[in-house]
């Protein structure tokens, strides 16, 4: 009988331990009660819609994932890794674009993207795109608290800033479009020295936005360039063009030991977020992580389509089963992977 009471305790405890866990897992103990997001089409919900712009996504096939199966301007078939990373913080089920005219008060608290397709940290690759230069971003984020603090008052809204996580996932259409493919800094700069510079810009970018409040921030580095399909396609690679990959790994050590500095400089509580790193783990293990195909896209041929040339073109039955949405950017499923395992990375250092 004794035995039995110890035996019934220890269960007591185990369930009670259990139910703590769990409560605090559903609890969602974490800081940031709201998310700012910059960067590029990787983390741009809509932005350039309003834009006088090619760089567009605001038409089937995109979108037709998403929650309610509707375009939103989002590069790929459903949901972004930051709208992902915005539910698992219990934030919201997506992050809206900024310049939405249809954002209400309650999702202005939550908070927005600034984030516009084909753009970087170099201003001339969004100024040749038509979109938004990151210095515009940070612009509307001085609009976006003017507009918090008429909401919640002085007091809270700057306490939403402090609090919120920052999000900044830049630098591919710097290396691609602007650097190889339309040869306009590849005149003035070496490939080192480019990555220098735009490390430079992404440093100052960090100063500015945390003057204006923000304390918590995740970089995301840039994903293996070299193997994105339509890379492969323009530069005839037999698999991955390792050019661009080796620029990539260069530039995201970078990202990592100029964050170091800034850490310490501002007393930022930062993270870097190594998408490569999960590229690199999915494309050597698909099966581990569902897919069926890794190589070209679900939308048209896989190999060249995004953005305008995707438009009406049939897709894959089964998007899930794609790493790739269109020829550059990932499906809504890698999207999720990404923000899964992001979360694991930089919880600690930001998030608590």
């Amino acid at each position: 009988m004794q035995t039995m009471q110890v035996i019934s305790i220890a269960a007591v405890l185990l369930l009670a331990h259990c139910a703590y866990v769990h409560g605090r897992e559903a609890r969602q103990p974490w800081k940031a009660k709201a998310m700012l997001v910059f960067g590029d089409s990787t983390v741009d919900p809509g932005n350039n819609n309003r834009l006088l712009t090619d760089f567009k996504a605001n038409f089937l096939p995109y979108g037709k994932d998403f929650l309610d199966g509707r375009p939103t301007g989002r590069f790929c078939d459903g949901r972004l890794a930051t709208d992902f990373i915005a539910e698992t913080l219990g934030i919201a089920k997506s992050i809206p674009a900024f310049l939405d005219p249809n954002l209400t008060p309650q999702q202005r608290k939550l908070g927005v993207s600034f984030a516009s397709a084909s753009s970087g940290y170099d201003e001339l690759t969004a100024i040749q795109a038509g979109v938004l230069t990151i210095t515009k971003q940070i612009e509307y984020l001085r609009h976006y608290k003017v507009q918090l603090r008429k909401l919640e008052g002085p007091v809270q809204s700057q306490k939403t800033i402090e609090d919120a996580l920052v999000v900044i996932s830049a630098g591919t259409n710097d290396f691609v479009q602007n650097y190889y493919f339309y040869d306009n800094r590849s005149k003035e700069f070496t490939e080192p020295k480019y990555e220098d510079y735009l490390i430079s810009l992404m440093s100052g970018y960090i100063k500015e936005i945390n003057k204006l409040g923000a304390k918590r921030f995740v970089l995301v580095g840039v994903p293996p360039m070299g193997c994105l399909p339509v890379v492969k396609t323009l530069t005839a690679a037999e698999g991955c063009f390792v050019q661009y990959n080796d620029v990539a790994k260069s530039f995201n050590s970078k990202i990592v030991k100029q964050l170091d500095v800034l850490k310490k400089q501002l007393g930022l509580k930062a993270a870097y977020l190594d998408i490569y790193k999960i590229f690199e783990d999915v494309t050597s293990n698909p099966t581990k992580y569902g897919f069926a195909e890794i190589s070209k896209g679900c939308c048209g041929s896989g190999t060249i389509e995004f953005g305008q040339s995707c438009k009406g073109q049939k897709t894959c039955d089964d998007p899930t089963k794609f790493m790739y949405w269109d020829a550059i950017h990932p499906t809504q499923q890698m999207y999720k992977i990404l923000a899964d395992e992001g979360i694991k990375e930089v919880a600690e250092d930001v998030l608590v």
